[in-house]
């Protein structure tokens, strides 16, 4: 566990915090929703308190800014500039998985 982290940090969400934080996720841009869908299909029964807060700080920002930190154009700074954002950053950030063949 990282110095800064606490044991409440590394704690999984519950069921309804869960669902309160991909309410909260909810943003009006389409490419936004796409990469926050993948996280959640991705790591939504490993998503920690340390990763709501990380989560919920690049909720605050508007769309473009969310997007143009997606697409790496830039990158966390100023307040924004934590290691649980940097850490969310890099699960959003991931390839999209691979789609299911159907053979």
């Amino acid at each position: 566990m990282p110095a800064h982290a606490s044991a409440d940090d590394t704690a999984l969400l519950d069921a309804r915090a869960l669902s309160k934080l991909h309410w909260r996720c909810r943003r009006g841009l389409l490419e936004n929703d796409l990469f926050i869908d993948q996280f959640f299909r991705r790591y939504e029964h490993q998503i920690t308190v340390l990763h709501a807060e990380g989560l919920g700080a690049l909720m605050d920002l508007a769309d473009n800014d969310l997007l143009d930190l997606l697409l790496c154009r830039k990158e966390p700074s100023g307040e924004l500039d934590q290691p649980a954002v940097r850490t969310v950053l890099a699960m959003l950030r991931q390839p999209p998985l691979a789609a299911p063949s159907h053979d």
